[in-house]
């Protein structure tokens, strides 16, 4: 009866039980024959009208000479006889020549219908209890089952994930490779005397397949998994947490062998001691529970623990002592030939047309994670369909690409001509800068259509993948960020708000580059300020000061010395190239968007600025 089809068929029994049993007791009152009293019935009998009475314990039935009958019922206490001829009736009167007296055994039918009368009832409240008992074990409420594990538990007879659908993270398909082996054929390593790790933690971004990657292992492997999430250990009740982790590994070791695997893991793996609650903390309780449970392994239990988080930092150090996730497996941003290699697979079953490149949209998308690359192609296919095609094309992708990145179009925007201009040089002293700088990124696209929050874009992208970043390359990205702002400035003679954003990242940068990377001539190879997050404060971060007034001092210097150099280098590039970047604004304002090729033509076949420098203003 755990099903709603076995619920649903305990109702109907009941219902048609109740159904029964009304009809019973109506067909039994209908049609009822005139019912006289006792002593009616006396009189009746001295009177002689009546040819037969029929003795039904205390019920009677009187059939008259005439043929009509009706109903009497006698008292309990005395017989039938003894009644009458206490209300006058002779012995002659009752003679059987006269009255003809016929007693009946009492009916094994009428016994089952009156204990139906009486039963039906209370088995109807003892269902109806049943039943609203069964409810509240369904929903949250489950007060007998609270420590119980929420795992997900997935057979692996028919996996639906396996190496073939993982991409991009070569390194991490070969260390997991010996898990899939060990959970195959353990006695290869077990006669070596080698010890499988008991705990393998994935390391990486959000997005680079951290889950996808533990389901393909136990496709690999075609064995057991339990999946659960860090937060569904811990509840407002104590020692319901680790009493699920007990739960969850005793269930483990009854499928031996299997993965565990425990997503987000941080949730009750923080560092002890670090929050309000103290030792007495129901996440500490938790984590305790999970380091006492993954001790307790035997060399031949063949149940390996699988976790992923994003942060690794804030893990406590028993949890990544050797013996327990003593492997850890990094899952990296994938680089050009690994986003290629995604999109492959995303593509599988999809009808692409002929010139699709997945080479040139994998290096489009430089910093692209998987889910983002399949965020792309599901975006592709929408449009595809939008624009009632039959297969997905380049032009799909490209403008995918520019959906995920900044967002999509928002052409019902209504801006008046004004403002349009300003939003056309501003994007244009972006390009124009990104140009001209050799460190900058090439510049792909200019937009003044808007975008999410944004009300135009300039999007430079780079040529290869690189993990490690310049001081000459974060200044002229400095610069470019800052070409914007420039390009008003010396174009309208005025500022406007529209630069917040880039300044906000220019400032970040500075910041950064002073502070974090060693980068300030004047300060020196150091790191100022230690970084401590705060845990009661969800994401706040809280810097530990561990310098001088002066040095705070000198680090503002810095940072404004190297904002304002970046924005003088903008400033003198854009009045040097003034006039490119009057021919870009102007076909910005025509045509609104101008992709690379055009906007080199544009670049390489300068126009001389008309009235003077001074850019006309388009009425409409």
């Amino acid at each position: 009866m755990n099903s709603p089809r076995g619920r649903n068929s305990l109702v109907l029994m009941i219902l048609i039980l109740i159904v029964a049993a009304l009809v019973l007791q109506f067909r039994g009152s209908a049609n009822q024959p005139e019912r006289l009293a006792f002593n009616e019935v006396a009189d009746r009998i001295i009177s002689g009208e009546i040819a037969r009475i029929v003795v039904d314990d205390n019920d009677l039935e009187v059939i008259f000479e005439d043929g009509n009958t009706a109903l009497s019922r006698k008292e309990p206490t005395k017989t039938f006889v003894e009644q009458l001829l206490d209300l006058g009736v002779t012995s002659s009167d009752l003679s059987t020549t006269i009255i003809k007296l016929e007693i009946k055994e009492p009916s094994d039918w009428n016994t089952i219908i009156s204990l139906i009368t009486y039963i039906l009832p209370a088995l109807l409240v003892v269902g109806l209890i049943f039943l609203m008992l069964r409810q509240a074990q369904g929903s949250n409420n489950q007060a007998l089952s609270f420590g119980k594990s929420r795992a997900r538990l997935f057979t692996g007879d028919k996996p639906t994930v396996t190496f073939d659908d993982v991409a991009g993270v070569e390194e991490a398909k070969e260390e997991l490779q010996e898990i899939v082996e060990f959970l195959q054929e353990p006695e290869k390593f077990i006669a070596l005397g080698a010890r499988i790790p008991k705990g393998v933690l994935l390391i990486g971004a959000p997005g680079t397949g951290k889950t996808l990657m533990a389901k393909a292992v136990s496709g690999e492997a075609v064995v057991p998994f339990f999946s659960i999430s860090g937060s569904e250990f811990v509840e407002m009740f104590v020692g319901v947490g680790a009493s699920r982790v007990r739960d969850l590994f005793d269930q483990a070791k009854r499928h031996s062998p299997c993965i565990v695997f425990v997503d987000e893991i941080d949730a009750v793996g923080r560092q002890r001691g670090a929050g309000l609650g103290g030792s007495h903390d129901e996440r500490e309780q938790t984590l305790n529970q999970m380091l006492v449970e993954m001790d307790g392994f035997e060399t031949d239990t063949n149940v390996i623990i699988m976790a992923a988080t994003n942060r690794p930092d804030i893990l406590d150090p028993a949890l990544l002592r050797p013996g327990r996730f003593d492997r850890r497996v990094i899952l990296d941003q994938p680089d050009m030939r690994g986003r290629e290699a995604i999109l492959k697979v995303h593509v599988k079953g999809k009808p692409l047309e002929a010139e699709v490149n997945l080479g040139i949209i994998a290096k489009s998308t430089p910093g692209f994670v998987g889910s983002d690359l399949e965020n792309l192609v599901n975006e592709a296919a929408i449009l595809a369909a939008r624009r009632d095609k039959r297969t997905i094309g380049q032009s799909e992708f490209e403008e995918s690409i520019e959906r995920v990145i900044a967002g999509p179009e928002r052409k019902s925007r209504i801006i008046n001509e004004e403002e349009k201009q300003i939003i056309a040089y501003h994007e244009a002293g972006h390009a124009v800068v990104a140009h001209v700088i050799p460190e900058a990124d090439p510049v792909h696209k200019v937009s003044i259509i808007a975008r999410g929050m944004m009300s135009g874009f300039t999007l430079a992208l780079p040529e290869e993948d690189r993990t490690l970043i310049s001081r000459n390359k974060m200044k002229g990205d400095m610069a470019f960020m800052l070409g914007g702002r420039a390009a008003e400035e010396i174009v309208f003679n005025d500022i406007t708000s529209g630069a917040s954003n880039d300044l906000e990242r220019v400032t970040k940068t500075a910041r950064s580059m002073v502070t974090r990377m060693g980068m300030s001539e004047l300060l020196g190879p150091m790191v100022y300020g230690q970084k401590e997050e705060l845990i009661f404060l969800g994401r706040e971060i809280s810097e530990q000061r561990d310098y001088s007034e002066n040095i705070a001092e000198k680090i503002d210097a810095e940072v404004h010395q190297l904002v304002q150099e970046a924005y003088e280098r903008a400033k003198e590039i854009l009045i040097k190239y003034r006039a490119q970047l009057d021919a870009v604004g102007q076909r910005l304002i025509e045509v609104e968007t101008i992709n690379r090729e055009e906007f080199e033509r544009i670049f390489s076949e300068p126009v001389q600025p008309k009235n003077g420098g001074t850019p006309v203003l388009i009425s409409g």
